[in-house]
């Protein structure tokens, strides 16, 4: 008996993950608008990088990093909605410690990366607008791939750090994720070791891989509309802000639900809020950024007319 204590003190072989909702009917419901989510942000996305390495008008710095960002929208959403699909089709929400494990570490890095994608995109914005006559010494091919792999290699080697110590964590009691996918906070909700190391990483890993990319980004379009308000043509106004009103929108749609989602507080009352946004940045965001920009870039809508 007591060996059973102790082992429940651990760390576990699996997980459950609860998941959105425990409806029969409302599962296959939701597996089927998971399934056309998923296909249409895996097209979609695919579908701008293929557009950015075919076109040879787009071979431009600016389209570089959203042909980088639109790959990692289509691996972002692959860390939890195949997981997802096969749990509303089995009903089977155990996962692996594990598989959990590597869910929160590709999922968490992806999202960090992002972030650090659309400050590199905003930087870009900020010459081009604020110093044309300087932009094309100062955003060289080479600059433009220092800044895409250290996106990459940012997100990737700070939430390595991150899931080692999270994975050396000790959980105890009934084994439940409160949530539909292996998070940061739903985990550490489980543990019964002393978390007080792990959340002080965590509060400095978040500044320097969000709130640090989030303040140079904001920092980047104080500037850009400053110099665009300058320019003293009402059409060369509205052709700047044509330029950057897309990777707005994504910053705003982005930045907005992570923020509403890691400030909400995780009491009974406001989870399944908290999982609804939650929904919204992990699965919505990456299916809307490829429409926001073949909807609103005129040399993406041009280069989608040629293909088709």
């Amino acid at each position: 008996m007591e060996e059973g204590q102790q082992d429940n003190r651990t760390s576990p072989l699996e997980f459950l993950l609860l998941g959105m909702s425990d409806g029969p009917s409302l599962q296959t419901l939701l597996f089927v608008l998971s399934l056309l989510i998923y296909t249409a942000t895996v097209f979609g996305n695919i579908l701008i990088v293929v557009l950015v390495v075919a076109d040879q008008h787009l071979h431009t710095p600016m389209y570089f990093f959203l042909g980088n960002l639109s790959s990692l929208e289509a691996c972002y959403s692959s860390t939890i909605l195949p997981r997802l699909l096969v749990s509303f089709l089995t009903r089977d929400r155990t996962i692996s410690a594990q598989g959990c494990m590597a869910q929160f570490y590709f999922f968490s890095s992806f999202a960090g990366t992002e972030c650090y994608l659309l400050a590199a995109m905003a930087y870009d914005r900020y010459l081009a607008i604020c110093q044309p006559l300087l932009y094309a010494s100062l955003m060289t091919w080479k600059v433009s791939l220092q800044l895409a792999v250290g996106s990459w290699l940012g997100g990737l080697l700070l939430f390595a750090v991150l899931t080692l110590l999270l994975s050396q964590l000790q959980f105890c009691g009934p084994k439940e994720i409160d949530h539909f996918f292996c998070d940061f906070t739903p985990l550490l909700e489980l543990s019964c070791g002393d978390i007080m190391v792990l959340k002080h990483v965590a509060l400095i890993f978040g500044f320097l891989d969000v709130v640090f990319p989030f303040l140079f980004t904001l920092a980047s379009y104080v500037f850009i509309v400053a110099a665009i308000l300058r320019i003293p043509s009402h059409v060369s106004r509205q052709k700047a802000f044509s330029t950057c009103s897309s990777h707005v929108t994504v910053v705003t749609i982005f930045y907005g639900t992570l923020i509403i989602v890691y400030m909400l507080p995780r009491t009974a009352s406001l989870r399944q809020l908290n999982k609804v946004f939650s929904f919204f940045y992990t699965v919505l965001t990456p299916l809307v950024n490829p429409l926001i920009y073949s909807l609103r870039n005129k040399d993406i809508r041009e280069a989608l007319c040629k293909m088709f």
